[in-house]
């Protein structure tokens, strides 16, 4: 049976201030570092077999937290970037509502192609959906760790679970360092085990974009 673990990226002060990200490359802040050096030692329990991450810097630090702790390498795989939010990377939730009222609002309704240049949901989870496939297949049978993005994690799993997007809207958001689990075999395929796990070093505000 082949493990993998979906993990979101810690905390980065785009986090923090409600900043869109998408595919901005922004740090890690000091929270977020000390999110991934709480969460390492918990993914590292579960003995992986190999560690892959998203090239952003803010998954790569994350993944680099459990890389030290196992030895193992860190694969970088840019298809596993977040969700690429068009017009309004770089925007303060605040400012994108301002600026494109009718997209804010078909995005915040669940519209999986809400305008203004942003990534469709269809897209986005064949996208991260491939990756995740690709990353259980380095160890058929292993544990394998994907440090990705919240977004990108959700559309990823619902495309290897087959979910639809109404269906992935009823479950709740990875916070920071959390993640997902889930596991395959010959009969059943995949199937989600667990979800938004980990310790919550202290509240954090914003969205998860």
């Amino acid at each position: 049976m082949t493990r993998l673990i979906v993990w979101r990226h810690g905390n980065t002060d785009w986090n923090a201030t409600s900043r869109v990200q998408g595919q901005t490359d922004v740090a890690l802040n000091d929270l977020g570092r000390e999110q991934a050096r709480t969460a390492a030692p918990l993914l590292a329990a579960l003995r992986p077999d190999a560690i892959v991450a998203s090239d952003l810097s803010r998954a790569a630090a994350t993944a680099a937290a459990l890389a030290a702790l196992t030895g193992l390498p860190v694969r970088a795989d840019a298809r596993l970037r977040e969700r690429h939010f068009g017009r309004w990377q770089g925007l303060a939730l605040t400012d994108a509502a301002a600026r494109f009222p009718e997209e804010y609002a078909r995005w915040r309704a669940g519209d999986p192609d809400p305008g203004a240049e942003i990534e469709t949901l269809d897209d986005l989870g064949k996208r991260v959906g491939a990756a995740l496939q690709d990353a259980a297949d380095l160890v058929p049978g292993g544990t394998i760790v994907v440090a990705t993005h919240g977004g990108a994690a959700r559309q990823g799993v619902g495309h290897l679970l087959g979910w639809d997007h109404t269906v992935l809207r009823t479950i709740g958001s990875l916070a920071n360092c959390h993640w997902t689990e889930l596991r395959h075999d010959d009969v059943r395929g995949w199937h989600l085990r667990a979800h938004n796990v980990g310790l919550i070093t202290r509240p954090a505000p914003g969205e998860p974009v």
